[in-house]
């Protein structure tokens, strides 16, 4: 097994004094991170809530005291504007090899998944982001996600040099498409069609049937690559294969499998701004029960 080589980063982590945002601290001290790496913790006044003040220099005193000990630098700013926009020019301007936000905000509504900051940041953001989720429990599982795209390729090399926590246990998983019914392609045969009579239903249950073993062939000729191309970096996974509706299966295993945080990648900035990332990206930012990674940028492989 090789040698983990763990590159410094540039980190921004933004606060508010939300229990999330506290969880993001907390989750960044136990980080191994590198000597030289750097953190930002960043607070945002808006114009209109000046009384909000004092509260958000307590929220980067408190973030910092979090993070007192660690071996990467830490400092401190206090930005006036709006959240979203003065978080994402910073990030614009320090181009950070990562974005560490809290899942909810302060002002939260009750019942909410995400708050509406955060939805900002991850759609637009260039650079990979951390949404971390309270009660933090600490780092003992991760789950990667991969398809075999080219942006799974990404998230994968950016796990590579990720300062992971020791005893850490990585799942790697696939998700094959749901197989269809023999009934449902008979409901689909076109309606009144004279020059093609349905398919026999032992016919397609025969095609199915190949169809879902290359399927699961390549898909667990992904899964051993991808375990291999970790072990190149000096990390162990366990491989899994599931089927069915992608996002559905990542999240019930993560529930059954006490995952703390998932890794994705995705496709990043888009020519029209909008759509940002893909559909599987965004359920998990939303619905996942634990943090998420969504990597994306290609300027983060940290190679």
């Amino acid at each position: 097994m090789t040698a983990r080589k763990i590159h410094e980063m540039n980190i921004i982590l933004a606060v508010d004094g939300s229990e999330h945002s506290e969880a993001a601290a907390k989750l960044l001290r136990d980080l191994p991170l590198p000597r030289e790496s750097t953190i930002t913790i960043l607070a945002v006044l808006v114009p209109r809530n000046a009384s909000d003040h004092a509260r958000l220099e307590k929220a980067l005193a408190d973030s910092k005291e979090i993070l007192k000990g660690i071996k990467p630098s830490v400092k401190t700013e206090l930005l006036t504007g709006y959240p979203a926009e003065q978080i994402s020019e910073y990030a614009a301007r320090q181009v950070p090899d990562l974005i560490v936000l809290g899942a909810k905000g302060r002002r939260a509504t009750l019942g909410i998944l995400l708050g509406g900051v955060v939805q900002q940041i991850v759609e637009y953001a260039d650079d990979p982001v951390l949404v971390v989720r309270a009660p933090y429990e600490g780092i003992r599982r991760i789950l990667l996600v991969t398809d075999g795209s080219v942006h799974s390729q990404r998230a994968l090399r950016y796990l590579g040099h990720f300062p992971i926590p020791d005893l850490t246990e990585l799942h790697v998983m696939h998700v094959l498409p749901p197989t269809p019914s023999p009934a449902l392609i008979a409901r689909s045969w076109p309606a009144g069609s004279e020059s093609m009579a349905p398919m026999p239903s032992y016919e397609t249950e025969e095609i199915l049937a190949r169809q879902a073993e290359e399927e699961e062939r390549h898909g667990n000729a992904l899964l051993a690559e991808t375990v291999n191309m970790l072990g190149d970096y000096g990390i162990e996974a366990k491989s899994v294969l599931l089927r069915g509706d992608a996002a559905t299966e990542i999240i019930d295993y993560t529930k059954q499998n006490q995952i703390n945080l998932i890794v994705a990648g995705s496709r990043g900035l888009s020519q029209m701004r909008r759509l940002l990332l893909g559909s599987l990206s965004r359920k998990l930012v939303h619905y996942a029960g634990c943090s998420v990674l969504i990597v994306k940028g290609e300027n983060h492989d940290m190679v």
